[in-house]
Formats: structure tokens, C-alpha cells, sequence
């Protein structure tokens, strides 16, 4: 019986590629995976499957960059307490362009500490983020809501095995650069090939020439789905292909991957966020680095980054090394605070046009 904790040798070699060391579309990722880990292929596999079974995998997948496809935003709700485990209910089971669900808070009272419910959304090209928000408002008995689109991306991975032996202020030799959130059309073909390519992977799909399914799904050749693949890759729509381990909850053998989930914050002089960023996202240990405007409820907080551990200390350790790294970088930072993640449920957003009409009608019938 194949071990399943992310923790076994093996698994942790295997794991520390596929997480997040796999970027763009590759046809054979398998190979991939088994060729930068030294781990026979069919290794690979067997153990991917075996995790992705038992739990310790949440899902195998190839990410898009969705904030080039739809207009997402980060979203801080302020819900009254006794309704909060209800809007997070129905944000994670009935909408499906919200990804992320997570209930946050600070250490102390600080500024935006009362907006406890924080998500991610997006919604297609033609449609309004701001409306939508309004929508999931009205549904959950929201009182107020502040929308951060992403205006840069820092950093954007994961990698959660291999950022567990990662030392506060460890980081690359140059700043972060900065990626542009830019908009792009689809064709239907296009739009065919993504919705296949992007479609989580079952255990029985992890196997050689995976794409070969998907291009019969999609209704066209091998080679085809090869090309309109490559070019969507050459035009940055592509992301990784991830294996994304349960980081929230324990395994089945009670193993956590992480305990800690925290959302830093700062706020930089309004003409130096493309500076600060890449300073930020530079540090070794951030799965996510944003530029995103916060506004006053937030005092202003412009700069967002996330980093996982298993000791709250230690992340604190590395968020004070991050400080100190700003400070000799001569940004002042007028503001910064911590937030914890507490429950947490996360989901791919959707973002087909299509989808979203038919979920609009759904909205429209239930309120009628």
C-alpha cells in the first residue's frame, strides 16, 4: 500500500515539484514531475492518484491567469455575526464564481478587523463585479463590502511543501516582477480548449498523454488541442499545473500540511507600490503578492501578500524580516497588520460566460 501523507519521502520529492514548479501547459507533466524529482513516472503517478484518493491532494489541475480572462477583485464583507456561517455557507456551496471562502481576523482591534469574511471573485467580461457583489449582499445580509482588484502580481504560487524549511528574510536576488492585469478575448475554439484544459483531474486521468481525453472532450484532435494550448500559453492565459495539497485540514492520519494562514498588509506612499512590491514579493516564503487598493476602510493598505506555516511565530518571524527589509529599502510603510485565516474553503472559480448567464437566470427564478 502506497504511503499518502505528504510528509513521506517520497511524496515530499514529488510533491515539492509538482506543487508549483510546473509552469504553463506541458504535454506530458507527468514526465515533467517525474523528470525534475528523479522519481520514476510511474511513481509518480500511482503516488499523485493515491494522494489525490486518500484526501491529501485537493486537486490536480492546470491554473489558468484568470485575472486575465475575468474581472476578479478580492472582497472584504462585513456581515453581523449571526449571519456569518450562513454567508459563508452559501458563498462556498451556491456561487460559483467566489473562490476562496475564509474568515479572517487580527490579533486586535485595528482598522477593517470587523470585516471578518473575506473571499475572491470573479465574474466574465461583460458582466459586473460590482453588481455581482451587490447580488451575494442582498443573498447573505451583508452590511457592506470593499471590492481590491489586483492592479499587479507580485508572486503567485504555492508550494507549501517546499516553503516549509524556507529561513525568515530568505529571498531571490532581484525584486519581484511585476505582472500586468490585462484583459484578453477568447475565440469559441479557445474557449472549448481552456474549459477542458482547466477541468480538475480524477485519479483514473493521471496517467500518460493526459491531454488526449480533454481533446476528444473538446471535440478535436490531439494536435490541435496541442496548438491551441501552446498559443494560449504564449499569450500568458496559462498558469501552472498543480497538484494542490489540503492545506487547511488535517489528512485522514491527522497530518496538517499548514495551521496558519496570513494575509499581510501594508500601506506604501501611493507612488512607490510597484517598488514595494517587488521588494515583498521577492521573499521566499509568499505564496501570493499582490498590489490591490484596500481604501480607508483599511487605511489605505495597498500591498498584499500571503504566506502558510504550521507556527504562528515563525510567520511572524518572516513578515517582521520582510519589515525590516522595506525599512532598508528606504519605503516607508505607514501602516501594516496581520490577518489570520481561520475556517477556509476553496474552489476554482468559474469563469465561463456561458456558466454565468445560466447562474443569473437561476438568481432571477429563486427571487421571483
Amino acid at each position: 500500500m502506497l504511503a499518502v501523507e505528504h510528509n513521506d519521502p517520497i511524496n515530499a520529492t514529488i510533491l515539492a515539484i509538482s506543487e508549483d514548479k510546473i509552469e504553463g501547459f506541458v504535454r506530458e507533466p507527468f514526465e515533467e514531475i517525474a523528470r525534475r524529482s528523479d522519481v520514476d513516472v510511474d511513481a509518480v503517478m500511482a503516488r499523485i492518484a493515491a494522494m489525490l484518493d486518500a484526501g491529501t491532494i485537493r486537486r490536480v489541475r492546470q491554473t489558468l491567469l484568470a485575472t486575465n480572462l475575468a474581472d476578479g477583485a478580492l472582497v472584504a464583507w462585513k456581515v453581523p455575526p449571526d449571519k456569518i456561517d450562513n454567508a459563508f455557507d452559501w458563498m462556498f456551496q451556491r456561487d460559483p464564481f467566489s473562490g476562496h471562502v475564509v474568515l479572517r481576523s487580527t490579533d486586535a482591534v485595528t482598522a477593517g478587523s470587523d470585516y471578518k469574511l473575506w473571499t475572491t471573485l470573479k465574474v466574465p467580461h461583460g458582466f459586473s463585479l460590482r453588481q455581482h457583489a451587490d447580488l451575494l449582499a442582498r443573498k447573505v445580509g451583508a452590511e457592506h463590502f470593499r471590492i481590491m482588484p489586483a492592479k499587479g502580481i507580485f508572486t503567485l504560487g504555492v508550494g507549501h511543501v517546499r516553503r516549509k524549511t524556507i529561513e525568515p528574510g530568505s529571498k531571490a536576488t532581484e525584486p519581484a516582477r511585476m505582472i500586468p492585469v490585462q484583459m484578453v478575448d477568447l475565440s469559441e475554439l479557445e474557449w472549448k480548449v481552456l474549459l477542458a484544459l482547466k477541468r480538475e483531474f480524477r485519479s483514473d486521468e493521471i496517467q500518460a498523454t493526459p491531454w488526449a481525453a480533454r481533446a476528444n472532450e473538446a471535440g478535436i484532435s490531439l494536435e490541435e488541442f496541442y496548438r491551441v494550448a501552446d498559443e494560449l500559453n504564449a499569450r500568458k492565459i496559462i498558469g501552472r499545473f498543480s497538484t494542490f495539497l489540503e492545506h487547511v485540514k488535517p489528512s485522514a492520519g491527522g497530518v496538517r500540511v499548514t495551521r496558519f494562514n496570513a494575509l499581510f498588509h501594508w500601506a506604501v506612499p501611493p507612488d512607490r507600490e510597484i517598488e514595494a512590491g517587488g521588494e515583498v514579493g521577492r521573499h521566499h516564503i509568499l505564496t501570493h503578492c499582490y498590489w490591490r487598493e484596500a481604501g480607508p476602510e483599511f487605511k489605505n493598505v495597498n500591498i498584499m501578500a500571503v504566506a502558510h506555516g504550521t507556527d504562528k511565530q515563525l510567520l511572524l518571524a518572516h513578515k517582521a524580516a520582510i519589515d525590516r527589509h522595506l525599512q532598508a529599502k528606504g519605503i516607508p510603510v505607514s501602516y501594516t497588520n496581520v490577518f489570520w485565516g481561520g475556517r477556509s474553503e476553496i474552489k476554482p472559480s468559474e469563469i465561463s460566460p456561458v456558466v454565468y448567464r445560466e447562474w443569473l437566470r437561476k438568481m432571477k427564478l429563486q427571487a421571483a
